[in-house]
């Protein structure tokens, strides 16, 4: 079997001939709402897949890329049909902020050939390589906040494909197939990089992933253990400390086209004025995989607290609850704040307290910094014990692994598994009496840990009702909506007839 891509244009071409032509609609999906172009983009490294064409989105009216996969020998392409379904089917179901979208697939057969078209998510605004160039051209340093905002967001990313169930191994990368958005958004891309080596061994994918990761300019993003076989997400840790150090240094130097040496390495980790910076990445870069942190434990590394714990579990909190609150709360409730008014206060018997005022904080950076969490640019890390995500087996599986696997199923919505020990709750109505707020339900889990949420019940409400809408959204287990609905039906009970408004059952 042979692979070939769309040739990549030259950028010789002049920007007459660019305007229009590239502009030009070259074939449309099946279903009409993509739209292939003639313009060519590059999104990072992918076997069988080194460039791709720019396209458009006709519901939602933003450009996405075209990427295809050409197959010349039919017959080979017939005997690997199934396969390659259930490996596109699984890279639909990868849903994350910091992870390029991959949002449709379908088979093309012609006389000639046969084809793969799938469609990605675009990144306008280019690679981070480009962005580390660009910005060591204008003679400018890495901004620290930056950095630690950018890690943060690669580690998130790599978190959730290393949590899955069995975990995905991304195998590919570098600062070429990490993506930078202009709000500071970081997406990473080529996540199907190693399913397409992993469902096709023998094909010339393989060779082409291989003629990549020869390439020299990016062979020091590679593991020492890369490619013997016992390789895990270790791998995938190297290679984030290589640009988290390329991130802060802006480049690794390399002597002429030759590979970037250890030494140039070791270099510029200790080019780092910071000491919780080089002992991060130097942590990421040791030699024996098994001594290397994991993706988890590097989000709580000290370096990357920008943002105190509460603060970002209060914003994601506020963000996630937004049906709930009236639109510009924020805006209207900060307005109403007297600016000298004291918000909190540290008090000390040996010296002058700290009072906290309205004042202190800015309403603008308070609204840009909720825009952020709400773009997914500070996520939010794993306060409590880490779940599995249940989403594509094939990504990490063998080839004899993968010719084992039946058609997929839909994944099914994550449920609420553990179970309630423990019910609280506040109500309080309103003064016209139309309805009844909630103003606290916390769960005491069989694990120790709480959950919690506030809403309002209309007078049509039931407990029932509420019962099963927690059940909707995961926040109980459907073992225990009888319990849950039975709860809230004598605590609404006894707030009617003026009983104690709160009340808990175990």
């Amino acid at each position: 079997m042979t692979m070939s891509v769309p040739e990549r244009k030259s950028g010789s071409e002049g920007k007459e001939e660019e305007s229009e032509d590239e502009s030009e609609i070259l074939e449309e999906s099946p279903c009409g709402r993509w739209q292939k172009r003639k313009e060519q983009v590059s999104q990072g490294n992918v076997p069988g897949v080194e460039s791709a064409s720019l396209a458009m989105d006709t519901e939602e009216g933003v450009e996405v890329v075209w990427n295809e996969v050409l197959f010349s020998d039919k017959k080979v392409f017939k005997a690997q049909e199934e396969k390659i379904k259930e490996m596109f089917e699984n890279l639909m179901q990868v849903e994350h902020p910091n992870i390029v979208k991959f949002h449709k697939y379908w088979l093309d057969m012609k006389e000639s050939q046969a084809r793969v078209i799938f469609i990605t998510e675009y990144m306008s605004s280019g690679s981070l390589k480009q962005f580390l160039k660009k910005t060591k051209k204008n003679h400018k340093t890495m901004n620290v906040k930056a950095w630690k905002r950018w890690c943060t967001q690669i580690l998130s990313a790599l978190n959730y494909l290393h949590s899955c169930d069995p975990p995905i191994i991304h195998g590919n990368l570098t600062c070429d197939t990490i993506f930078i958005q202009h709000n500071g958004l970081i997406k990473i891309g080529s996540v199907w990089h190693r399913l397409f080596v992993n469902v096709f061994p023998d094909a010339n994918v393989q060779g082409k992933g291989r003629q990549h990761r020869d390439e020299q300019r990016n062979l020091h993003f590679f593991a020492p253990e890369y490619g013997t076989g016992e390789d895990d997400y270790a791998i995938d840790i190297f290679s984030f400390g290589i640009c988290a150090l390329e991130m802060a240094v802006l480049e690794i130097q390399a002597n002429g086209d030759a590979a970037v040496s250890k030494e140039a390495i070791v270099n510029a980790g200790q080019s780092l004025e910071d000491p919780l910076m080089r002992e991060f990445t130097q942590s990421c870069l040791r030699p024996d995989a098994k001594l290397r942190p994991t993706a988890h434990d590097l989000l709580f590394h000290r370096v990357l607290f920008e943002v105190h714990s509460l603060k970002l579990l209060a914003a994601h909190c506020l963000i996630n609850n937004q049906y709930l609150l009236p639109e510009n709360c924020v805006e209207e409730r900060t307005k109403s704040f007297d600016p000298n008014a004291v918000m909190a206060e540290i008090k000390h018997e040996d010296r002058l307290g700290v009072q906290l005022k309205y004042s202190h904080v800015s309403p603008l950076e308070l609204d840009k910094f909720l825009e952020d969490v709400k773009n997914g640019i500070y996520p939010l890390m794993n306060f409590a014990s880490s779940r599995p995500h249940p989403v594509p087996r094939a990504l990490s599986l063998s080839q004899e692994q993968v010719e084992t696997v039946k058609t997929p199923t839909p994944e099914p919505q994550e449920t609420e598994s553990r179970k309630v020990i423990q019910i609280h709750c506040n109500l309080e109505s309103n003064e016209e009496g139309t309805k009844t707020h909630v103003s606290h339900v916390v769960h005491q889990m069989d694990d120790k840990l709480h959950r919690q949420l506030s809403c309002d019940i209309l007078p049509t409400d039931t407990s029932k009702d509420l019962a099963s809408e927690l059940v909707h959204y995961a926040f109980i287990n459907e073992e225990d909506i009888e319990k849950v609905a039975g709860f809230l039906e004598d605590a609404m009970k006894r707030h009617r007839v003026g009983a104690l408004p709160s009340g808990s059952t175990q």
